[in-house]
């Protein structure tokens, strides 16, 4: 009887520790106790093969896997296979193609290959150590191009030669000494007197005029004047190269994180980067022609609208507005070439961000004419936008360009015809396109949409003139689709809003299954019945749609308490049906529902996902409409889930923790505690590339920035504040914390703490520094 009873209570322990939760579990090491999906998908180039990194042995480091369509087991790559595998498979570029992708390019180990898609033979075709770039065939496929350091080369197919197209130098070219008439004379008179010093020049020049005849001509050499070459390209038919040069601000103040836990056991400085509003870079672009061996820069100033004024300089002195009325800067991304290289088309934008131009650039002028502008007050995104690399920018065929643009207010895809201007919407509805991928013969789109709810992304296969979208994956969630090369196969990373990612197999067919084919998750983690929170929708107080994730108690179980979590921005979404990158929060929540709490977690204003009027909600005002769609939220929690509303915390981390301080500052009785973890409280001290796009910049719209930022609205904090910042944190500074920590200490406020983590970064990696962040963040709320 007594061991029996032993049996049981083994059995319970044993049922405590695999089937509840806790803080010690959640934030333990997500490799050891939930496992490792799938990632890094890519395809041999006979279709039949998928390879992806994945860890089910719980190795220190991720080891690389296969499967093929005739054996779905997986099964770990040899070493020596994966010596054999080219890197290309990781992302291919569509140039790296022969036209009848019979031939594919690619680097591996640092040279260029050429490998035969049928037979999947290879060869190599470089061999030396400088590095290369991503070669391409030109026009008739007799040659290879790459680029190896500064410079663009070709190789001949047939013959194996080498040439060089351009000679970038990094030296500065001296002027020469200018010789006076005084040092003329004497020259003269030198020569005039002494027979040895005529007949050393007639030698000298008789070499000289030899060496002129017999030496192979080079590349013009062109100097970088010191300046940082970038996207080089020659184009198709060898006629052209596009080249950029980039120089860095020489007064631009960086700033300069402390690391106290070192192996030395000295301090060290981190340098890290500049705050917004500080100088910034600028970059150049010219065209090399030739066969005139010329160079000359490509000129900005014709551009329409480059000397637009931005509207919110309106709202300040006049004099202020004037000093704007100038060319403003602009920053050229990668050239784009027509397949046989009768068009040039590069995208720009200006630093302010606020207009994106689509050109086409005469490369026998360096002249650039419009072919699309798109415009916005506050700043220019959006899926297949993106920052300042181009996005979504290719050719369906010789005449025929398609392109991605917000000009509808959601980012869509569309088309222009280069022989008559004309353009064509081939998407349209609140819905984003997300990513963009052409089919080998040119006739369709593979697309990843929204359209089907904000919070899922479907496969879809539509005509290269638009019309009616096939859908082609069905499972609820995220479908990451990675198409084998010959089209007929989807290798898809699939979730959904409980389950982490898998790899899936399906048929390229709306009607066809998908088979999983990994299973990751431990057994530990799998006995947790673990909650899918609603996803569902509310008006603001403004009228706008706003997207959340409630996750509820049972009656029995609620105690009358909520908390509000805020995800980190960027641009960012996580009211979704896949599994959230947020996968530790996810876990906590349903640790606090366990506990009775209801956890409201929502894509506030600026979220990705809902089009250009959600992302630009918090223009000029940070800690505005993001943070009133909280409170919306808040009282959501009172009205619908029965919440008292004066036990309502918020917490979050980066971006939500800067919403949690303006929530706690400026909005002090909705919420009775919050945790601001790594929080930016001033906007002035944190990056440009972010901060200029939605604020503009301090010392032209300092307002934006005083409404903006915490520090300025400490006074108004009444209910409990718990900060936790990583000391070494080189995205948002703990300086940040430290600044506020003594506006509070000043303002006499008793009711707030900091904690700080001496080895972490902004995102924390070590299980006990999460295990002890949360601990006291639960806390928190347990005395809320």
């Amino acid at each position: 009887m007594r061991k029996l009873s032993t049996i049981v209570l083994l059995v319970c322990i044993s049922m405590l520790s695999f089937g509840q939760l806790n803080v010690e579990k959640i934030m333990e090491d997500p490799s050891k106790w939930i496992g490792t999906s799938p990632s890094n998908l890519f395809w041999s180039e006979d279709s039949k093969t998928v390879y992806f990194n994945w860890n089910p042995e719980k190795n220190r480091a991720d080891s690389l896997y296969k499967i093929t369509l005739d054996n779905r087991t997986p099964q770990k790559v040899s070493l020596a296979e994966k010596a054999t595998l080219s890197v290309g498979g990781f992302g291919f570029r569509s140039d790296a193609y022969s036209r009848d992708f019979s031939k594919k390019l690619y680097l591996k180990n640092g040279d260029v290959y050429i490998q035969d898609t049928k037979t999947l033979q290879e060869k190599q075709l470089t061999g030396t150590l400088d590095r290369k770039g991503s070669p391409y065939f030109n026009l008739d496929e007799s040659k290879v191009i790459y680029s190896s350091g500064n410079d663009i080369y070709t190789i001949d197919l047939s013959s194996g030669k080498t040439s060089q197209i351009t000679n970038f130098s990094t030296e500065n070219k001296r002027p020469d000494p200018k010789t006076g008439d005084a040092d003329k004379i004497l020259e003269k008179d030198q020569l005039d007197l002494f027979d040895v010093l005529r007949e050393a020049k007639a030698k000298k020049e008789a070499r000289k005029a030899y060496t002129k005849l017999t030496e192979v001509k080079k590349p013009k050499s062109i100097s970088l004047s010191g300046k940082m070459l970038q996207g080089a390209t020659a184009s198709p038919d060898l006629k052209y190269v596009f080249y950029r040069l980039a120089e860095t601000p020489k007064d631009a103040k960086r700033t300069i994180v402390p690391n106290y836990i070192t192996e030395s056991g000295y301090t060290v400085d981190i340098q890290t980067r500049t705050k917004v509003g500080q100088p910034l870079g600028s970059t150049e672009a010219y065209v090399y022609h030739i066969a005139k061996d010329t160079v000359f820069k490509i000129s900005t100033k014709d551009i329409p609208g480059i000397e637009d004024v931005p509207a919110y300089l309106s709202e300040y002195p006049k004099e202020k507005t004037e000093k704007k009325k100038t060319a403003r800067e602009v920053s050229f991304s990668q050239l784009v070439w027509s397949p046989k290289g009768t068009h040039a088309i590069i995208s720009l934008r200006a630093v302010d961000n606020k207009d994106r131009w689509i050109m086409k650039l005469d490369p026998e002028t360096g002249n650039l004419s419009l072919i699309d502008r798109q415009h916005d007050d506050a700043w220019i995104a959006g899926p297949g936008i993106g920052g300042f690399g181009g996005g979504t920018l290719d050719f369906i065929d010789e005449n025929t360009l398609y392109y991605q643009s917000e000009a509808s207010g959601y980012s869509h895809l569309y088309t222009v015809n280069l022989t008559n201007g004309e353009k064509t919407q081939l998407t349209s509805g609140k819905y984003e396109i997300q990513s963009v991928d052409l089919s080998k013969d040119k006739k369709w789109f593979y697309l990843t949409t929204n359209e089907v709810h904000p919070g899922e992304k479907h496969f879809y296969k539509m005509a290269v003139n638009g019309g009616e979208r096939t859908k082609i994956t069905q499972q609820i969630g995220g479908n990451e689709v990675t198409l084998s090369p010959d089209e007929k196969t989807l290798a898809i990373r699939y979730s959904n809003t409980n389950t982490p990612w898998e790899l899936y197999i399906q048929e390229n067919s709306p009607t066809a299954k998908a088979e999983k084919i990994t299973s990751s998750l431990t057994d530990d983690f799998k006995a947790y019945a673990w909650k899918t929170p609603q996803v569902i929708s509310f008006k603001a107080s403004d009228g706008q749609d706003i997207y959340a994730r409630v996750y509820e108690p049972t009656k029995k179980k609620k105690n009358g308490k909520a908390v509000v979590f805020v995800h980190g921005a960027g641009y960012l979404q996580n009211a979704h049906k896949w599994w959230s990158q947020y996968f530790r929060e996810y876990m906590f929540h349903n640790l606090l529902v366990d506990q009775g709490y209801t956890v409201l977690d929502m894509d506030f204003r600026a979220s990705s996902g809902y089009g250009r009027e959600v992302r630009t909600g918090i223009y000029r005002h940070m800690g505005g409409k993001d943070l009133t769609d909280n409170v919306d939220g808040a009282k959501l929690l009172v009205d619908k889930y029965g919440i008292n509303s004066k036990r309502i915390g918020i917490y979050g981390g980066s971006y939500g923790g800067f919403i949690t301080l303006m929530a706690m500052f400026t909005t002090p009785d909705v919420f009775a505690a919050g945790a601001a973890l790594r929080p930016v409280t001033d906007w002035a001290a944190y990056n440009h590339g972010y901060t200029a796009n939605i604020l503009n910049e301090p010392q032209t719209d300092p307002e934006a920035y005083r409404k903006s930022s915490p520090i300025f609205h400490a006074a108004g904090l009444k209910g409990k504040l718990l900060m936790c910042h990583g000391q070494v944190d080189v995205n948002v500074h703990i300086q940040d914390t430290y600044r506020l920590a003594q506006r509070l200490i000043e303002l006499r406020k008793e009711n707030w703490e900091v904690a700080s983590y001496p080895v972490e970064d902004h995102g924390f990696t070590e299980p006990t520094s999460w295990m002890d962040e949360y601990k006291r963040i639960l806390k928190l709320f347990e005395e809320m």
